[in-house]
């Protein structure tokens, strides 16, 4: 059994449902300390972080992931205890194998390669591993990127191993993700019986125009890297449940999912204009869940192309699709992050897996990468 494979097993076996750590972050302290890293748990909440850098020196590579797992769903619907990691059909099964404990298991055993072999390499190296990427993500790689901004503690390339690939090891890596934003509008009416419109003040049909604008307009061309941003209602609720009443308010529950081309002031404030352009009586309430980032083509982005062309021959495709990841944090404080991880068609499915023959594959493309950049 590879090194690669034998520590991603140990960490699957270890049920650290989103926010629980279980004692991964603990594992990777022991691997970790003989190599020269100084190991910082920040704690926050419930959740564990780990901070680990070797060397003081720049440039700084850090390597991101994640411990905490989602749910397992129905155990019965298992084919095998996801907690047990069960290897069948040239496949690793369990929870966390595609994401993302495969990734960090990687991506320890690289450096420890990569350090055994050149131990006078240049720069330094750092591990940036939480317990809260599944959860709300509030007390995690947020928290920790906070306490490195307050050091002064430059990053300067950022590797997440979230699972970006889909057909093959390293097909894809993701240079961007976009920002998601919410809104709850309530559009306010008067209440009345359904008879005598003329009494009241239907909020529905007061809300349509306006939202057959919002659903047409164009709220920007994207980029070389992203879509146009999309526009989406998720919810909408008006009515008493009753078919003879007009109801006194309606409400619709939208998202954007915007990319760097946009702002999230400029979104906020061509919603707001349409609102009032249609003269609504209206209260609008926003989440921002995480803005966008975007690491155009450059030093980190051509040294991870250049690891996967020589360790598998694939040209490797930028892309910036998908939901959020904690590198909308890490970008925060790091000039150039990419994603780059196994498949994950298997991601949060019953019967999560990896196929084996992309495991020790994907620890040679970042011991790869780390040549490439501190050598």
């Amino acid at each position: 059994m590879s090194k690669t494979l034998a520590l991603t097993e140990e960490l699957i076996a270890l049920s650290s449902v989103t926010p629980e750590d279980k004692g991964c972050q603990q594992r990777l302290i022991e691997l970790l300390s003989p190599l020269g890293f100084q190991c910082e748990t920040v704690q926050s909440g419930d959740v564990t972080n780990l901070w680990a850098r070797k060397g003081t020196a720049q440039p700084l590579l850090v390597f991101a992931g994640h411990t905490d797992v989602v749910p397992t769903g129905p155990l019965a619907q298992w084919q095998s205890n996801p907690f047990v990691p069960t290897q069948r059909d040239g496949k690793l099964y369990g929870r966390g194998a595609a994401d993302m404990k495969t990734s960090i298991a990687a991506m320890v055993v690289a450096v420890e390669e990569f350090t055994a072999s050149h131990p006078d390499h240049k720069g330094s190296i750092g591990f940036l591993i939480t317990s809260d990427e599944e959860g709300p993500a509030t007390d995690g790689t947020v928290v920790v990127c906070d306490k490195l901004k307050q050091r002064g503690e430059q990053l300067d390339y950022c590797i997440v191993g979230e699972p970006t690939s889909v057909n093959r090891m390293g097909d894809m890596i993701k240079n961007g993700r976009r920002g998601t934003m919410s809104g709850k509008l309530t559009v306010k009416g008067v209440q009345g019986h359904i008879a005598y419109p003329q009494l009241a003040k239907n909020p529905i049909h007061l809300a349509m125009p306006a939202l057959a604008e919002l659903v047409a307009k164009k709220w920007d061309d994207g980029n070389e890297y992203y879509l146009p941003t999309s526009w989406q209602m998720s919810n909408i609720h008006g009515g008493t449940g009753a078919s003879n009443v007009i109801p006194g308010e309606a409400v619709i529950d939208f998202n954007f999912r915007f990319s760097t081309a946009s702002t999230v002031e400029q979104l906020q404030q061509g919603v707001q204009a349409i609102l009032d352009r249609h003269e609504l009586d209206y209260d609008l309430k926003w989440t921002i869940g995480g803005l966008p980032f975007l690491t155009p083509r450059g030093t980190l982005s051509d040294a991870l192309a250049a690891a996967i062309k020589a360790e598998t021959g694939i040209d490797t495709e930028l892309s910036t699709t998908g939901g959020t990841s904690d590198g909308r944090f890490i970008a925060q404080i790091c000039p150039q992050v990419i994603e780059c991880g196994p498949p994950n068609e298997s991601i949060h499915k019953i019967d999560e897996h990896i196929e084996l023959r992309f495991i020790d594959p994907l620890k040679n493309i970042y011991r790869r990468t780390l040549e490439n950049l501190l050598l």
